[in-house]
């Protein structure tokens, strides 16, 4: 398991009977988490100080009962900054299981060797080097699915260039407010408001190619034009699709997934299938976690794969 284990400003205190007890900075929400079936004693006292407890209606949805809860407020991990606004659907704007992931896209971009001469020519990863005669450039990164941009952020401040794409207009609007709490709001990204499977379509018939993809497709979701999109019948065509937006000597792939019933191998045969014949390189898959304190386990809260080249 890919465990994010080096947050100082979330921790997830406890889970029991459906819910997670948990510390968003200075703030302690109650959220419910299906993957929690079990029924152990409750004896935090924060269980019954919480902030804000989202309660589930038996019809659908649901809703947030707050004691004492501000309207947003920011976190931070290491360098980067986020913005939490508890939200309908029990989200706050950020999957804190996902630093491991941003964790792995950042030493990826940072594999790359800044350009010394013609000895660097040789290694595969040289991608700043010149393309075409062309003066050198970052790393060159397609975040689909994209969300409240955490990767966006993280890979900017890593030192690439981004191109974020989600269908969610406000989405896009609060990535663009993280990146500048986190100091990256004059980094080279493009904010792109629009169907990802469209939007990869139309930058593949421009000419214009990637060093890296990361995905972390939603189970249903409509496009900005009631698209209709669901991750069984159409991931592995996307990520096809995908494969042909990359560049020459791609750096990495990364397909994260909340979608039950879809295994972190199922990513691995993905990348397997369609990356490693062409590029080589390495698959690895796992699921996705978090510590928790009370009991000292980890609790699985999705699933990824990643693929890098050699």
């Amino acid at each position: 398991m890919w465990i994010a284990d080096k947050w100082k400003d979330y921790e997830l205190i406890d889970c029991s009977g459906g819910e997670r007890l948990e510390r968003w900075g200075g703030e302690i929400l109650i959220r419910p988490d299906p993957q929690v079936i079990w029924n152990t004693p409750r004896v935090n006292p924060l269980w019954q100080k919480a902030g804000a407890r989202y309660e589930r209606s038996r019809t659908g949805g649901g809703h947030w009962e707050a004691n004492s809860l501000p309207e947003s407020w920011p976190v931070r991990y290491g360098d980067l900054t986020f913005h939490i606004k508890p939200m309908n659907f029990k989200h706050t704007g950020l999957f804190p299981e996902q630093a491991s992931n941003w964790d792995f896209v950042r030493e990826q971009i940072a594999r790359v060797p800044v350009p010394d001469g013609a000895e660097n020519a040789k290694k595969p990863l040289s991608r700043l080097l010149s393309r075409n005669g062309a003066a050198p450039e970052p790393v060159r990164v397609l975040n689909l699915f994209a969300y409240t941009g955490a990767a966006t952020v993280a890979c900017a401040k890593a030192g690439a260039s981004v191109c974020h794409v989600d269908a969610a207009k406000g989405m896009v609007a609060w990535a663009r407010e993280n990146a500048r709490l986190s100091g990256a709001d004059k980094a080279p990204v493009r904010w792109i408001v629009d169907d990802c499977v469209k939007f990869v379509e139309r930058e593949i018939r421009r000419g214009r190619r990637y060093d890296a993809v990361i995905m972390d497709p939603p189970s249903y979701g409509r496009g900005p034009g009631g698209e209709m999109w669901k991750i069984e019948e159409q991931l592995y065509e996307l990520v096809k699709l995908c494969v042909g937006a990359l560049s020459e000597r791609p750096l990495f792939f990364l397909i994260s997934s909340y979608t039950t019933g879809l295994a972190p191998s199922v990513t691995g045969y993905l990348l397997n299938l369609l990356l490693k014949p062409r590029f080589g390189g390495t698959v690895t898959y796992d699921e996705l976690g978090l510590p928790v304190t009370e009991s000292g386990l980890a609790l699985p809260c999705g699933a990824a794969g990643r693929w890098i080249a050699d």
